[in-house]
């Protein structure tokens, strides 16, 4: 208590007019450490935009020493090489490929309506060219999205993991038969807003209709 006071009423230039907000969820220079600092998202975004794989071993480097910096689980852990304990290297035939490695690897569950729609569909793209599954969330899913291609093909939008929540929002017998697999929600995770609500500026006509509410109403 006695810090903040100071920190609210002292002659700090920087302070002065204000208390430190700590930088717990916005990165601050002298708050919380960030793992994903703003440095490291930078680094990724100049590598995702330049194609330079040069660029994504800079951003990998950042990252893995934030981890051992930060002392993640990740950050503790080595991996020992053969070589090093005395064993014999395990051929590469006898342990799963890395095609089949992938098929295990999904998203987590988020609604378009809370990452947008963009990001939302670039990550069913990416889980289905890599043989993974992505997740719906608890906003249900656009029905063309669920449509094949002219050719007959899947299409590369559809989330293989449809989840339904309490809300059942856009949940649907259409819905449920166009899945691989069906996650029940029996628990809240981390939302914008209050906890399991999407602010109504949020809510468009494309959401809503998905959803079967109205635009603009919080849900």
């Amino acid at each position: 208590t006695v810090s903040r006071h100071a920190d609210g009423f002292g002659n700090d230039p920087v302070l002065r007019n204000s208390l430190e907000v700590g930088g717990e969820y916005m990165f601050r220079m002298r708050g919380e450490a960030h793992i994903w600092s703003p440095d490291a998202v930078a680094t990724l975004q100049h590598a995702v935009r330049q194609g330079s794989w040069q660029t994504f071993k800079d951003y990998s480097a950042q990252i893995d020493s934030e981890t051992a910096r930060a002392q993640s689980i990740r950050g503790l852990f080595k991996i020992r090489l053969a070589e090093e304990t005395g064993r014999k290297k395990v051929a590469l035939d006898e342990v799963m490929s890395a095609a089949d490695i992938v098929k295990r690897f999904s998203t987590g569950a988020m609604s378009f309506g809370s990452i947008s729609r963009e990001a939302h569909t670039t990550l069913a793209r990416a889980m289905n060219t890599i043989g993974g599954k992505s997740n719906t969330g608890e906003g249900g899913e656009e029905a063309d999205r669920y449509l094949p291609l002219p050719d007959g093909g899947k299409n590369p939008e559809r989330s293989a993991i449809k989840q339904v929540a309490s809300g059942r929002f856009g949940v649907t017998a259409e819905y449920l038969v166009n899945s691989d697999v069906m996650q029940i929600k029996v628990a809240q995770g981390a939302k914008p807003g209050e906890g399991g609500q999407l602010p109504g500026h949020k809510v468009d006509a494309t959401i809503a209709k998905v959803r079967h509410s109205t635009p603009g109403v919080g849900l």
